[in-house]
């Protein structure tokens, strides 16, 4: 068996000790913000929605009159979904050093075990999106719930690290096909002021599902309950699982499936090589040291990219309906706003993770007190997320570049904070809540501006593809950044020898605040383009 990972010893690889993958907060919220307003149908009416291809599709059903669904008991249904799939992105990162000794596994294992929910997670979101529309929203989203619910109760009871592994990425799969089906149910049940109040909701439950999981994690490990260990945090899936799962039968509302159009699965088996193509290497690149193949999957990525692009113009030609339809991708706004998003979210998930490393190898805090220094985080990202839209339309572009560098002051700030290697005092947290306003008022408004001029016939397929984009986003972003904190933290003579592991921390820290800091302006200048084109 190995040793349990000491508090002051720096994991080998991103991902082998308490990774944290937040998934995107304020994001899905922005998509659906956007593509709700004023379009839902009246009671028992199907509108007709003509695209820019000149096809007329069906627009999804509303509840027929007399069968008024049960508002409370759907939101609550829905809201409870998104917050497991969420919670269990992040509960599983304060298990790891547990489950390292308990089934003596590798830090290669590890990584795996945290970021293959988030690969299959990502890989199946604009496929999700299609099938919802192809199938029905809430026969996707059952089938998803109870993938979900019973991939959990495999987790828990995995004897190995290999089955533990398979069950984590079934558990993406089933997230995959849940979440994007959301945006359509709340679409089909809410309207006018009862729709506001959903998303606002919605937002709220994102933002503190980040640091709950963190919390709960430490709380379910610590606890011990009945010997299990590291086990409750997958086991409470299940009977929160089936509960939702019973509520969901009988509340949903049954809406007509959009379109009888085949999947596009030459488009779905070479985007899935693609994403598996970059992503892979990325993930298991450092510990490895960057043998030989992952350097050919990186090469492969970009051409595997371009075959999809090849495959999905024959598809549209053939008159199919391909997995991501070029015009959407030909929207500048959608261009412009998905490379910001990049750029933005990469930057926060590759700063979250070495900041929680530094909070807890660096300077011995445990996964709960870390994850309790990230409210004012979560508290940033919800007000900004919340109220962005109460600000003049004109006002939004400009401020998606000074909310960018406001993030950036946030990461430089807290990197010169902590370089001497102390906790930072009162002064942290208003920085983390800077840092927080910052993405908040970055993301939504981004995702509302990407699809500002999408045609409502593609918006389940654009906000497939910026669903994806922010998932992509935080395995580079945290294979990159992280590898660069690690690196540091790791070289011989960067600190006194004093406190080496806590000074060694600290700077490693504030040397990659920043490249993380140039990487959020970045995607300020992506905006750029469209902030001349409408003055």
């Amino acid at each position: 068996m190995r040793d349990a990972v000491t508090p002051c010893q720096i994991p080998p690889v991103p991902g082998s000790l308490d990774i944290w993958y937040p998934n995107t907060p304020a994001v899905i919220i922005a998509v659906m913000s956007e593509l709700t307003q004023d379009r839902i149908p009246e009671p028992g009416r199907i509108s007709a929605v003509e695209s820019a291809d000149g096809v007329t599709r069906d627009a999804p059903p509303a509840a027929p009159k007399g069968k008024r669904p049960q508002h409370t008991g759907i939101l609550l249904v829905v809201l409870g979904a998104v917050f497991m799939a969420l919670l269990d992105a992040t509960v599983v990162n304060v298990a790891t050093p547990t489950i390292r000794t308990d089934l003596d596994t590798t830090g290669s294992a590890l990584q795996l075990i945290v970021s293959g929910y988030t690969i299959s997670y990502a890989a199946l979101l604009i496929t999700g999106a299609r099938l919802g529309a192809r199938h029905g929203f809430r026969t996707v989203f059952l089938t998803g719930l109870a993938t979900f619910t019973l991939a959990s109760l495999g987790c828990g009871l995995a004897p190995t690290a290999g089955v533990l592994i398979a069950a984590r990425v079934v558990q993406g799969l089933g997230a995959g096909l849940m979440v994007p089906q959301i945006y359509s149910l709340i679409q089909l049940t809410f309207e006018g002021p009862a729709r506001a109040r959903a998303l606002s909701l919605y937002a709220t439950v994102i933002a503190v599902a980040v640091v709950v999981g963190q919390v709960a994690g430490g709380l379910l490990v610590s606890a011990d309950l009945f010997g299990t260990g590291w086990r409750p945090a997958f086991l409470i899936n299940v009977p929160v699982g089936l509960a939702l799962l019973v509520a969901a039968v009988r509340l949903l509302p049954v809406g007509t499936p959009r379109s009888a159009k085949d999947l596009d699965l030459p488009g779905l088996v070479t985007l899935t090589a693609a994403l598996l193509l970059l992503v892979v290497p990325l993930v298991l690149g450092h510990e490895q040291r960057w043998p030989l193949w992952t350097t050919l999957c990186l090469a492969a990525a970009a051409p595997m990219f371009g075959v999809f692009v090849l495959v999905e113009r024959g598809v549209a030609r053939r008159g199919g309906a391909p997995l991501v339809p070029g015009r959407v991708l030909r929207s500048p706004d959608l261009v412009c706003g998905a490379a910001a998003l990049f750029f933005g979210m990469a930057g926060y998930a590759g700063f979250l993770f070495s900041f929680s490393q530094h909070l807890q190898s660096g300077l011995g805090e445990s996964a709960t007190r870390a994850g309790l220094a990230f409210a004012p985080l979560a508290l940033g990202v919800a007000t900004g997320s919340l109220t962005w839209q109460k600000l003049p339309a004109r006002w939004h572009l400009p401020m998606i570049a000074a909310a960018s560098a406001l993030a950036a002051a946030g990461y430089l700030g807290i990197g010169c904070t902590l370089r001497a290697g102390g906790q930072g005092d009162l002064g942290l947290p208003a920085l983390q809540l800077l840092w927080g306003l910052g993405l908040g008022y970055t993301t939504s408004p981004l995702l509302t501006l990407a699809l500002s001029r999408i045609d409502p016939a593609d918006a389940s397929d654009a906000s497939g593809v910026l669903t994806t984009v922010p998932q992509l986003a935080q395995v580079v972003g945290v294979a990159v950044y992280g590898s660069v904190f690690l690196a540091l933290a790791d070289r011989p003579g960067t600190a006194a020898a004093a406190a080496p592991s806590a000074v060694a921390s600290a700077q490693a820290l504030y040397a990659t605040a920043l490249p993380v800091a140039a990487g959020t302006l970045l995607g300020a200048l992506a905006i750029l383009p469209l902030l001349r084109k409408r003055r």
